[in-house]
Protein backbone atom coordinates (compact mmCIF):
# COMPACT_ATOMS: atom_id res chain seq x y z
CA UNK A 1 0.00 0.00 0.00
CA UNK A 2 2.76 2.47 0.89
CA UNK A 3 4.27 2.17 -2.58
CA UNK A 4 0.97 3.40 -4.02
CA UNK A 5 0.49 6.16 -1.45
CA UNK A 6 3.93 7.74 -1.44
CA UNK A 7 3.47 9.46 -4.82
CA UNK A 8 -0.01 10.84 -4.02
CA UNK A 9 -1.12 14.05 -2.36
CA UNK A 10 -2.88 13.86 1.02
CA UNK A 11 -6.30 14.18 -0.61
CA UNK A 12 -5.47 11.55 -3.19
CA UNK A 13 -4.23 9.22 -0.48
CA UNK A 14 -7.46 9.62 1.48
CA UNK A 15 -9.60 9.00 -1.59
CA UNK A 16 -7.60 5.97 -2.67
CA UNK A 17 -7.73 4.34 0.77
CA UNK A 18 -11.45 5.10 1.14
CA UNK A 19 -12.32 3.43 -2.14
CA UNK A 20 -10.08 0.48 -1.29
CA UNK A 21 -11.80 0.01 2.07
CA UNK A 22 -15.33 0.46 0.74
CA UNK A 23 -14.66 -2.40 -1.66
CA UNK A 24 -13.91 -4.55 1.40
CA UNK A 25 -17.33 -5.58 2.70
CA UNK A 26 -17.22 -5.37 6.50
CA UNK A 27 -20.87 -5.55 7.53
CA UNK A 28 -21.31 -5.85 11.27
CA UNK A 29 -21.02 -9.45 12.55
CA UNK A 30 -19.88 -10.75 9.14
CA UNK A 31 -16.67 -12.52 8.17
CA UNK A 32 -15.59 -9.31 6.44
CA UNK A 33 -15.64 -7.45 9.75
CA UNK A 34 -13.06 -9.96 10.97
CA UNK A 35 -10.87 -10.09 7.88
CA UNK A 36 -10.64 -6.32 7.34
CA UNK A 37 -8.74 -6.07 10.62
CA UNK A 38 -5.93 -8.19 9.20
CA UNK A 39 -5.93 -6.08 6.05
CA UNK A 40 -5.70 -2.82 7.99
CA UNK A 41 -2.81 -4.26 9.98
CA UNK A 42 -1.13 -5.29 6.74
CA UNK A 43 -1.56 -1.75 5.37
CA UNK A 44 0.07 -0.30 8.48
CA UNK A 45 2.96 -2.73 8.16
CA UNK A 46 3.80 -1.28 4.73
CA UNK A 47 4.53 2.14 6.29
CA UNK A 48 8.31 2.59 6.72
CA UNK A 49 7.82 3.67 10.34
CA UNK A 50 6.21 0.36 11.27
CA UNK A 51 8.77 -1.59 9.34
CA UNK A 52 11.33 0.08 11.59
CA UNK A 53 9.16 -0.42 14.70
CA UNK A 54 7.01 -3.48 13.92
CA UNK A 55 5.83 -3.86 17.50
CA UNK A 56 4.10 -0.47 17.32
CA UNK A 57 1.32 -1.75 15.04
CA UNK A 58 -0.58 -4.72 16.39
CA UNK A 59 -3.90 -6.54 16.73
CA UNK A 60 -5.72 -7.25 19.99
CA UNK A 61 -8.52 -9.82 20.26
CA UNK A 62 -11.76 -8.72 21.89
CA UNK A 63 -12.31 -10.94 24.95
CA UNK A 64 -15.31 -13.22 24.67
CA UNK A 65 -16.47 -11.93 21.29
CA UNK A 66 -18.54 -14.67 19.60
CA UNK A 67 -17.38 -13.59 16.14
CA UNK A 68 -13.67 -13.56 16.95
CA UNK A 69 -13.32 -9.86 16.18
CA UNK A 70 -10.21 -7.82 16.93
CA UNK A 71 -9.04 -4.24 17.37
CA UNK A 72 -6.18 -2.67 15.44
CA UNK A 73 -3.71 -0.43 17.28
CA UNK A 74 -0.81 1.66 16.05
CA UNK A 75 1.47 3.91 18.09
CA UNK A 76 3.70 6.72 16.89
CA UNK A 77 6.12 8.07 19.44
CA UNK A 78 7.31 11.63 19.18
CA UNK A 79 11.02 12.49 19.49
CA UNK A 80 10.69 13.72 23.07
CA UNK A 81 10.04 11.60 26.11
CA UNK A 82 6.65 13.25 26.54
CA UNK A 83 3.79 11.07 27.77
CA UNK A 84 1.23 13.34 26.11
CA UNK A 85 -0.88 11.32 23.68
CA UNK A 86 -3.71 12.01 21.24
CA UNK A 87 -5.97 9.07 20.43
CA UNK A 88 -7.36 8.69 16.91
CA UNK A 89 -10.28 6.27 16.66
CA UNK A 90 -12.69 5.08 13.97
CA UNK A 91 -14.98 2.10 13.57
CA UNK A 92 -14.47 -0.42 10.78
CA UNK A 93 -17.92 -2.04 10.57
CA UNK A 94 -20.87 -0.98 8.47
CA UNK A 95 -24.58 -1.65 8.50
CA UNK A 96 -25.93 -4.22 6.06
CA UNK A 97 -26.44 -3.89 2.33
CA UNK A 98 -29.98 -5.25 2.00
CA UNK A 99 -31.32 -1.75 1.34
CA UNK A 100 -29.55 -1.75 -2.04
CA UNK A 101 -32.13 -4.23 -3.28
CA UNK A 102 -31.51 -5.54 -6.77
CA UNK A 103 -28.19 -3.68 -7.02
CA UNK A 104 -26.87 -5.19 -3.78
CA UNK A 105 -23.94 -6.57 -5.77
CA UNK A 106 -22.84 -2.96 -6.36
CA UNK A 107 -23.07 -1.84 -2.72
CA UNK A 108 -19.30 -1.98 -2.22
CA UNK A 109 -18.33 -0.77 -5.71
CA UNK A 110 -17.91 3.03 -5.67
CA UNK A 111 -17.10 3.43 -9.37
CA UNK A 112 -20.03 1.34 -10.56
CA UNK A 113 -22.41 3.05 -8.12
CA UNK A 114 -21.24 6.44 -9.34
CA UNK A 115 -22.16 5.44 -12.88
CA UNK A 116 -25.48 4.05 -11.68
CA UNK A 117 -26.51 7.21 -9.85
CA UNK A 118 -25.46 9.46 -12.70
CA UNK A 119 -28.38 8.01 -14.65
CA UNK A 120 -30.72 7.51 -11.67
CA UNK A 121 -33.59 9.97 -12.16
CA UNK A 122 -35.66 8.91 -9.14
CA UNK A 123 -33.44 10.91 -6.77
CA UNK A 124 -32.44 14.12 -8.48
CA UNK A 125 -30.21 15.25 -5.63
CA UNK A 126 -28.23 12.03 -5.65
CA UNK A 127 -28.05 12.18 -9.43
CA UNK A 128 -26.73 15.75 -9.38
CA UNK A 129 -24.14 14.81 -6.77
CA UNK A 130 -23.03 11.85 -8.86
CA UNK A 131 -22.69 14.00 -11.96
CA UNK A 132 -20.64 16.62 -10.08
CA UNK A 133 -17.76 14.22 -9.50
CA UNK A 134 -17.41 15.48 -5.93
CA UNK A 135 -19.02 12.52 -4.22
CA UNK A 136 -18.12 8.87 -3.64
CA UNK A 137 -20.97 6.41 -3.22
CA UNK A 138 -21.01 3.02 -1.52
CA UNK A 139 -21.75 1.27 1.75
CA UNK A 140 -19.39 2.70 4.33
CA UNK A 141 -18.24 5.55 2.10
CA UNK A 142 -19.28 8.10 4.71
CA UNK A 143 -19.95 5.79 7.68
CA UNK A 144 -17.08 5.45 7.98
CA UNK A 145 -14.40 4.01 5.71
CA UNK A 146 -13.49 7.59 4.74
CA UNK A 147 -12.91 8.36 8.43
CA UNK A 148 -10.50 5.45 8.71
CA UNK A 149 -8.72 6.69 5.58
CA UNK A 150 -8.27 10.19 7.00
CA UNK A 151 -6.75 8.82 10.20
CA UNK A 152 -4.44 6.51 8.24
CA UNK A 153 -3.30 9.38 6.02
CA UNK A 154 -2.51 11.54 9.04
CA UNK A 155 -0.80 8.65 10.78
CA UNK A 156 1.39 8.20 7.72
CA UNK A 157 2.15 11.92 7.67
CA UNK A 158 3.19 12.06 11.32
CA UNK A 159 5.20 8.86 10.97
CA UNK A 160 7.31 10.76 8.44
CA UNK A 161 7.29 14.04 10.39
CA UNK A 162 7.66 12.96 14.01
CA UNK A 163 9.55 16.18 14.73
CA UNK A 164 6.18 17.99 14.64
CA UNK A 165 4.91 15.94 17.57
CA UNK A 166 5.34 17.13 21.12
CA UNK A 167 4.03 13.78 22.26
CA UNK A 168 2.51 10.67 20.73
CA UNK A 169 -0.36 9.43 18.59
CA UNK A 170 -2.26 6.22 19.27
CA UNK A 171 -4.57 4.86 16.59
CA UNK A 172 -7.48 2.56 17.38
CA UNK A 173 -9.59 1.00 14.62
CA UNK A 174 -12.38 -1.05 16.15
CA UNK A 175 -15.36 -3.16 15.06
CA UNK A 176 -18.95 -3.25 16.28
CA UNK A 177 -19.89 0.41 16.53
CA UNK A 178 -23.13 -0.29 14.69
CA UNK A 179 -24.36 -2.78 17.29
CA UNK A 180 -23.12 -3.38 20.84
CA UNK A 181 -19.87 -1.33 20.82
CA UNK A 182 -17.88 -4.37 21.94
CA UNK A 183 -14.85 -3.12 19.96
CA UNK A 184 -14.33 0.08 21.91
CA UNK A 185 -15.40 -1.52 25.17
CA UNK A 186 -12.92 -4.33 24.54
CA UNK A 187 -10.21 -1.76 23.85
CA UNK A 188 -10.59 -0.05 27.23
CA UNK A 189 -8.37 -2.52 29.15
CA UNK A 190 -5.70 -2.15 26.45
CA UNK A 191 -5.85 1.64 26.66
CA UNK A 192 -5.58 1.38 30.43
CA UNK A 193 -2.62 -1.03 30.24
CA UNK A 194 -0.82 1.22 27.75
CA UNK A 195 -1.40 4.17 30.02
CA UNK A 196 0.18 2.31 32.92
CA UNK A 197 3.03 0.58 31.11
CA UNK A 198 4.11 3.62 29.07
CA UNK A 199 2.98 6.25 31.58
CA UNK A 200 0.80 7.83 28.88
CA UNK A 201 -1.30 10.92 29.42
CA UNK A 202 -4.30 10.83 27.11
CA UNK A 203 -5.04 14.43 26.29
CA UNK A 204 -7.76 14.04 23.71
CA UNK A 205 -9.54 11.48 21.54
CA UNK A 206 -10.44 12.49 18.00
CA UNK A 207 -13.19 10.53 16.30
CA UNK A 208 -14.11 11.35 12.71
CA UNK A 209 -17.53 9.76 12.43
CA UNK A 210 -19.56 11.38 9.71
CA UNK A 211 -21.37 14.68 9.87
CA UNK A 212 -24.19 15.67 7.54
CA UNK A 213 -26.44 18.60 6.66
CA UNK A 214 -28.95 19.14 9.45
CA UNK A 215 -31.51 20.72 7.11
CA UNK A 216 -31.96 21.33 3.40
CA UNK A 217 -29.27 23.63 2.08
CA UNK A 218 -27.13 23.35 5.23
CA UNK A 219 -23.41 23.49 4.39
CA UNK A 220 -22.08 24.12 7.92
CA UNK A 221 -19.39 21.75 9.10
CA UNK A 222 -20.16 20.83 12.70
CA UNK A 223 -17.41 20.02 15.17
CA UNK A 224 -18.64 18.28 18.30
CA UNK A 225 -16.87 18.54 21.65
CA UNK A 226 -18.68 15.56 23.11
CA UNK A 227 -21.29 12.96 22.33
CA UNK A 228 -24.82 12.14 23.35
CA UNK A 229 -25.41 9.11 25.52
CA UNK A 230 -28.13 6.51 25.27
CA UNK A 231 -30.39 4.49 27.51
CA UNK A 232 -32.84 1.78 26.54
CA UNK A 233 -35.71 2.05 29.06
CA UNK A 234 -37.86 -1.08 28.84
CA UNK A 235 -41.26 -2.12 30.15
CA UNK A 236 -42.70 -5.58 30.59
CA UNK A 237 -46.47 -5.19 30.95
CA UNK A 238 -48.21 -8.13 32.58
CA UNK A 239 -51.97 -8.16 32.16
CA UNK A 240 -54.80 -10.51 33.02
CA UNK A 241 -55.51 -12.77 30.09
CA UNK A 242 -59.07 -13.83 29.29
CA UNK A 243 -61.10 -15.49 26.52
CA UNK A 244 -62.31 -12.89 24.03
CA UNK A 245 -65.83 -13.82 25.05
CA UNK A 246 -65.06 -12.37 28.46
CA UNK A 247 -62.88 -9.50 27.25
CA UNK A 248 -64.19 -6.87 29.68
CA UNK A 249 -62.90 -8.88 32.64
CA UNK A 250 -59.33 -8.80 31.41
CA UNK A 251 -56.48 -6.35 31.56
CA UNK A 252 -55.07 -6.15 28.06
CA UNK A 253 -51.28 -5.55 28.23
CA UNK A 254 -51.24 -4.38 24.60
CA UNK A 255 -53.58 -1.53 25.45
CA UNK A 256 -51.39 -0.55 28.41
CA UNK A 257 -48.30 -0.75 26.21
CA UNK A 258 -50.00 1.49 23.67
CA UNK A 259 -50.64 4.02 26.41
CA UNK A 260 -46.97 3.90 27.34
CA UNK A 261 -45.95 4.46 23.73
CA UNK A 262 -48.42 7.32 23.44
CA UNK A 263 -46.85 9.01 26.46
CA UNK A 264 -43.19 8.44 25.60
CA UNK A 265 -42.68 8.06 21.83
CA UNK A 266 -41.39 11.28 20.20
CA UNK A 267 -42.54 13.25 23.24
CA UNK A 268 -40.61 16.50 23.35
CA UNK A 269 -41.93 17.20 26.83
CA UNK A 270 -39.53 14.46 27.95
CA UNK A 271 -36.52 15.90 26.14
CA UNK A 272 -33.93 18.33 27.36
CA UNK A 273 -33.83 21.92 26.16
CA UNK A 274 -30.29 22.96 25.32
CA UNK A 275 -29.98 26.00 23.03
CA UNK A 276 -27.98 25.38 19.87
CA UNK A 277 -28.00 21.58 20.17
CA UNK A 278 -29.84 18.98 18.10
CA UNK A 279 -31.92 17.24 20.76
CA UNK A 280 -33.84 14.11 19.80
CA UNK A 281 -36.86 12.68 21.65
CA UNK A 282 -37.30 9.14 22.97
CA UNK A 283 -38.35 6.67 20.28
CA UNK A 284 -40.13 3.33 20.53
CA UNK A 285 -37.89 0.70 18.95
CA UNK A 286 -39.81 -2.42 19.93
CA UNK A 287 -43.37 -3.26 20.96
CA UNK A 288 -45.06 -6.64 20.79
CA UNK A 289 -46.94 -9.07 22.98
CA UNK A 290 -45.83 -12.48 24.20
CA UNK A 291 -48.24 -14.60 22.16
CA UNK A 292 -46.45 -17.00 19.83
CA UNK A 293 -49.45 -18.01 17.70
CA UNK A 294 -53.10 -17.24 17.04
CA UNK A 295 -55.57 -18.04 19.80
CA UNK A 296 -58.78 -16.43 21.05
CA UNK A 297 -57.14 -15.68 24.38
CA UNK A 298 -55.88 -12.17 24.98
CA UNK A 299 -52.16 -11.74 25.56
CA UNK A 300 -50.73 -12.23 29.01
CA UNK A 301 -47.85 -9.82 28.49
CA UNK A 302 -46.47 -7.12 26.26
CA UNK A 303 -42.90 -5.93 25.85
CA UNK A 304 -41.58 -2.59 24.68
CA UNK A 305 -38.44 -0.50 24.85
CA UNK A 306 -37.38 2.98 23.83
CA UNK A 307 -34.27 4.64 22.52
CA UNK A 308 -33.56 7.51 24.91
CA UNK A 309 -30.76 9.96 24.12
CA UNK A 310 -28.92 11.53 27.05
CA UNK A 311 -27.33 14.97 26.82
CA UNK A 312 -26.99 16.70 30.19
CA UNK A 313 -29.58 14.70 32.12
CA UNK A 314 -28.74 11.57 34.10
CA UNK A 315 -30.02 8.00 34.29
CA UNK A 316 -31.43 8.86 37.70
CA UNK A 317 -33.60 11.60 36.21
CA UNK A 318 -34.72 9.44 33.28
CA UNK A 319 -35.76 6.69 35.69
CA UNK A 320 -38.03 9.16 37.45
CA UNK A 321 -39.54 10.27 34.14
CA UNK A 322 -40.18 6.72 32.97
CA UNK A 323 -41.79 5.64 36.23
CA UNK A 324 -44.06 8.68 36.16
CA UNK A 325 -45.05 7.90 32.56
CA UNK A 326 -45.77 4.29 33.53
CA UNK A 327 -47.95 5.32 36.47
CA UNK A 328 -49.89 7.74 34.29
CA UNK A 329 -50.35 5.11 31.57
CA UNK A 330 -51.52 2.59 34.16
CA UNK A 331 -54.01 5.05 35.64
CA UNK A 332 -55.42 5.94 32.21
CA UNK A 333 -55.77 2.26 31.32
CA UNK A 334 -57.47 1.47 34.63
CA UNK A 335 -59.99 4.28 34.11
CA UNK A 336 -60.67 3.19 30.53
CA UNK A 337 -61.19 -0.47 31.45
CA UNK A 338 -63.53 0.50 34.28
CA UNK A 339 -65.52 2.88 32.09
CA UNK A 340 -65.95 0.30 29.34
CA UNK A 341 -67.07 -2.31 31.84
CA UNK A 342 -69.67 0.10 33.27
CA UNK A 343 -70.91 0.73 29.73
CA UNK A 344 -71.07 -3.04 29.16
CA UNK A 345 -73.26 -3.48 32.24
CA UNK A 346 -75.46 -0.60 31.10
CA UNK A 347 -75.90 -1.96 27.57
CA UNK A 348 -76.34 -5.66 28.42
CA UNK A 349 -78.12 -5.41 31.77
CA UNK A 350 -75.82 -8.09 33.13
CA UNK A 351 -75.21 -8.12 36.89
CA UNK A 352 -71.86 -6.50 37.72
CA UNK A 353 -68.92 -8.45 39.08
CA UNK A 354 -66.36 -7.27 41.59
CA UNK A 355 -63.42 -6.72 39.21
CA UNK A 356 -60.23 -4.76 39.81
CA UNK A 357 -58.27 -3.21 36.95
CA UNK A 358 -55.47 -1.93 39.19
CA UNK A 359 -52.01 -2.07 37.58
CA UNK A 360 -48.95 -1.85 39.82
CA UNK A 361 -45.78 -0.13 38.61
CA UNK A 362 -42.43 -1.40 39.91
CA UNK A 363 -38.77 -1.29 39.00
CA UNK A 364 -36.92 -4.52 38.32
CA UNK A 365 -34.89 -3.99 41.50
CA UNK A 366 -38.02 -3.48 43.59
CA UNK A 367 -39.80 -6.48 42.08
CA UNK A 368 -36.90 -8.82 42.68
CA UNK A 369 -36.46 -7.63 46.27
CA UNK A 370 -40.19 -8.02 46.88
CA UNK A 371 -40.10 -11.65 45.69
CA UNK A 372 -37.03 -12.42 47.80
CA UNK A 373 -38.78 -11.04 50.87
CA UNK A 374 -41.49 -13.64 50.22
CA UNK A 375 -38.80 -16.34 50.46
CA UNK A 376 -38.57 -17.00 46.71
CA UNK A 377 -35.23 -17.97 45.14
CA UNK A 378 -34.84 -15.36 42.41
CA UNK A 379 -31.14 -16.04 41.82
CA UNK A 380 -31.64 -19.66 40.84
CA UNK A 381 -34.51 -18.77 38.53
CA UNK A 382 -32.48 -16.05 36.84
CA UNK A 383 -29.40 -18.20 36.38
CA UNK A 384 -31.52 -20.98 34.90
CA UNK A 385 -33.10 -18.56 32.44
CA UNK A 386 -29.69 -17.17 31.51
CA UNK A 387 -28.46 -20.65 30.62
CA UNK A 388 -31.61 -21.31 28.58
CA UNK A 389 -31.30 -18.13 26.51
CA UNK A 390 -27.64 -18.21 25.45
CA UNK A 391 -27.26 -16.68 22.01
CA UNK A 392 -30.55 -14.78 22.18
CA UNK A 393 -30.70 -11.05 21.44
CA UNK A 394 -29.62 -9.17 24.57
CA UNK A 395 -32.83 -7.18 24.76
CA UNK A 396 -34.95 -10.33 24.58
CA UNK A 397 -32.76 -12.06 27.16
CA UNK A 398 -33.41 -9.13 29.49
CA UNK A 399 -37.16 -9.56 29.04
CA UNK A 400 -36.76 -13.28 29.69
CA UNK A 401 -35.10 -12.55 33.03
CA UNK A 402 -38.03 -10.36 34.05
CA UNK A 403 -40.38 -13.11 32.88
CA UNK A 404 -38.51 -15.61 35.07
CA UNK A 405 -39.35 -13.45 38.08
CA UNK A 406 -42.97 -13.25 37.00
CA UNK A 407 -43.19 -17.03 36.88
CA UNK A 408 -42.07 -17.15 40.52
CA UNK A 409 -44.65 -14.58 41.57
CA UNK A 410 -47.62 -16.33 43.27
CA UNK A 411 -49.91 -13.29 42.88
CA UNK A 412 -49.76 -12.76 39.09
CA UNK A 413 -51.50 -9.40 39.40
CA UNK A 414 -51.41 -6.93 36.49
CA UNK A 415 -48.28 -4.83 36.65
CA UNK A 416 -45.68 -2.89 34.72
CA UNK A 417 -42.07 -3.82 35.44
CA UNK A 418 -39.62 -1.10 34.43
CA UNK A 419 -35.95 -1.86 33.74
CA UNK A 420 -33.09 -0.98 31.41
CA UNK A 421 -31.94 -3.18 28.55
CA UNK A 422 -28.55 -3.05 26.81
CA UNK A 423 -26.86 -1.04 25.51
CA UNK A 424 -25.99 1.88 27.74
CA UNK A 425 -23.80 4.63 26.30
CA UNK A 426 -22.53 7.35 28.64
CA UNK A 427 -22.75 10.96 27.56
CA UNK A 428 -19.76 13.24 27.86
CA UNK A 429 -18.73 16.69 26.72
CA UNK A 430 -16.29 19.49 27.46
CA UNK A 431 -17.74 21.35 30.42
CA UNK A 432 -17.35 24.97 31.42
CA UNK A 433 -16.42 24.16 35.03
CA UNK A 434 -13.22 22.37 34.01
CA UNK A 435 -10.26 24.62 33.26
CA UNK A 436 -8.66 22.20 30.84
CA UNK A 437 -11.96 21.78 29.01
CA UNK A 438 -12.36 25.54 28.69
CA UNK A 439 -8.86 25.82 27.30
CA UNK A 440 -9.58 23.03 24.81
CA UNK A 441 -12.74 24.74 23.57
CA UNK A 442 -10.86 28.02 23.18
CA UNK A 443 -8.10 26.28 21.23
CA UNK A 444 -10.64 24.53 18.99
CA UNK A 445 -12.41 27.80 18.34
CA UNK A 446 -9.14 29.42 17.25
CA UNK A 447 -8.28 26.43 15.03
CA UNK A 448 -11.67 26.60 13.33
CA UNK A 449 -11.40 30.33 12.75
CA UNK A 450 -8.01 29.86 11.13
CA UNK A 451 -9.32 26.99 9.00
CA UNK A 452 -12.35 29.00 7.95
CA UNK A 453 -10.17 31.90 6.81
CA UNK A 454 -8.15 29.55 4.61
CA UNK A 455 -10.84 27.19 3.31
CA UNK A 456 -13.87 29.53 3.37
CA UNK A 457 -15.81 26.77 5.12
CA UNK A 458 -18.37 27.68 7.77
CA UNK A 459 -17.70 25.81 11.01
CA UNK A 460 -19.85 25.57 14.09
CA UNK A 461 -18.83 24.03 17.40
CA UNK A 462 -21.46 22.13 19.38
CA UNK A 463 -21.37 20.04 22.52
CA UNK A 464 -23.09 16.82 21.47
CA UNK A 465 -22.52 14.60 18.47
CA UNK A 466 -26.24 13.97 17.90
CA UNK A 467 -26.03 10.31 16.96
CA UNK A 468 -24.41 7.35 18.69
CA UNK A 469 -20.64 7.22 18.91
CA UNK A 470 -17.89 5.05 20.36
CA UNK A 471 -16.61 8.23 22.01
CA UNK A 472 -19.27 7.67 24.67
CA UNK A 473 -17.10 5.02 26.31
CA UNK A 474 -14.02 7.18 26.82
CA UNK A 475 -15.36 9.38 29.60
CA UNK A 476 -18.27 9.33 32.00
CA UNK A 477 -19.68 12.27 33.91
CA UNK A 478 -22.34 10.74 36.16
CA UNK A 479 -21.51 10.16 39.79
CA UNK A 480 -21.79 6.65 41.22
CA UNK A 481 -25.03 7.65 42.91
CA UNK A 482 -26.52 8.93 39.65
CA UNK A 483 -25.66 5.65 37.93
CA UNK A 484 -27.24 3.38 40.54
CA UNK A 485 -30.83 3.52 39.19
CA UNK A 486 -29.42 2.28 35.88
CA UNK A 487 -27.02 -0.36 37.13
CA UNK A 488 -29.47 -1.82 39.66
CA UNK A 489 -32.19 -2.09 37.03
CA UNK A 490 -30.04 -3.57 34.25
CA UNK A 491 -30.91 -7.26 34.69
CA UNK A 492 -27.74 -9.29 35.16
CA UNK A 493 -25.81 -6.44 33.61
CA UNK A 494 -22.45 -7.85 34.68
CA UNK A 495 -23.18 -10.88 32.50
CA UNK A 496 -25.24 -9.50 29.61
CA UNK A 497 -23.69 -6.07 29.15
CA UNK A 498 -20.96 -5.23 31.65
CA UNK A 499 -20.51 -1.47 31.67
CA UNK A 500 -16.84 -0.85 32.50
CA UNK A 501 -17.56 2.23 34.57
CA UNK A 502 -14.33 2.00 36.59
CA UNK A 503 -12.14 1.65 33.49
CA UNK A 504 -13.88 4.58 31.79
CA UNK A 505 -13.40 6.76 34.86
CA UNK A 506 -9.74 5.79 35.13
CA UNK A 507 -9.14 6.75 31.50
CA UNK A 508 -11.40 9.83 31.43
CA UNK A 509 -10.38 10.84 27.89
CA UNK A 510 -12.04 13.95 26.49
CA UNK A 511 -13.52 13.02 23.12
CA UNK A 512 -14.36 15.26 20.18
CA UNK A 513 -15.69 14.50 16.72
CA UNK A 514 -14.22 16.06 13.58
CA UNK A 515 -16.10 14.09 11.01
CA UNK A 516 -16.01 13.37 7.32
CA UNK A 517 -18.88 15.07 5.54
CA UNK A 518 -21.56 13.36 3.53
CA UNK A 519 -25.19 12.45 3.09
CA UNK A 520 -27.58 9.57 3.72
CA UNK A 521 -25.61 7.48 6.19
CA UNK A 522 -27.30 4.06 6.59
CA UNK A 523 -29.16 4.57 3.30
CA UNK A 524 -28.42 3.05 -0.09
CA UNK A 525 -27.67 6.54 -1.39
CA UNK A 526 -24.87 6.93 1.20
CA UNK A 527 -22.05 9.10 -0.11
CA UNK A 528 -19.06 11.11 1.10
CA UNK A 529 -18.20 14.64 -0.07
CA UNK A 530 -14.62 14.49 -1.28
CA UNK A 531 -13.59 18.19 -1.35
CA UNK A 532 -14.12 18.62 2.39
CA UNK A 533 -13.46 15.10 3.66
CA UNK A 534 -10.23 14.55 1.73
CA UNK A 535 -8.88 18.06 1.23
CA UNK A 536 -9.92 20.03 4.34
CA UNK A 537 -10.47 17.54 7.15
CA UNK A 538 -7.05 15.82 7.23
CA UNK A 539 -5.26 19.13 7.75
CA UNK A 540 -7.86 20.25 10.31
CA UNK A 541 -7.26 17.13 12.40
CA UNK A 542 -3.52 17.42 11.90
CA UNK A 543 -3.48 21.03 13.13
CA UNK A 544 -5.64 20.10 16.10
CA UNK A 545 -3.27 17.29 17.01
CA UNK A 546 -0.13 19.40 17.01
CA UNK A 547 -1.81 22.28 18.83
CA UNK A 548 -3.22 20.02 21.52
CA UNK A 549 0.14 18.38 22.14
CA UNK A 550 1.81 21.77 22.50
CA UNK A 551 -0.80 23.67 24.50
CA UNK A 552 -3.37 21.49 26.16
CA UNK A 553 -1.17 19.40 28.44
CA UNK A 554 0.17 22.46 30.25
CA UNK A 555 -3.28 23.35 31.56
CA UNK A 556 -4.33 21.70 34.79
CA UNK A 557 -7.91 20.88 35.63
Amino acid sequence: MYEKLQSLTTAEQAEYITEYLVEWNSVNASDGEVSIVRELHRILQTFPYFQQYPDRAWIEPIPGDPHGRQNVFAFIKGPSSSAQTVLYHSHIDTVGIEDYGNIKHLACSPKELLSYFQSYANDLEAQADAKSGDWMFGRGSVDMKSGIAVHLVNLLYFSEHTEELNGNILLLLNPDEESEHCGLIGALPVLRDLKRSHDLQYLLAINNDFIAPLYEGDTTKYIYTGTAGKLLPAFFVFGREVHVGDTLAGVDPNFVAAKLTERIHNNYDLTEHIPGELILPPTCLYQRDTKESYTVQTASGSRLYFNYFLYETTAEQVTGQMLQAARQAAEEAEQYFAAQYDRYIEVTGMPPKNISWEIDVKTYEHYRLELEQKGLDTQTAIQKRLSETTGMDLRLRSFELVHALRELDPDKTPQIIFFYAPPFLPHNYLTENNRRHRKMKASLSAILQEASAVTKETFEMRNFFPYLSDGSFLSIQESDAELQPLLKNLPEGETLYPVPVDAIKQLNISSINMGVYGKDGHKWTERVYKPYSFHVLPRLIRNTTTRVLHEYAAVKE
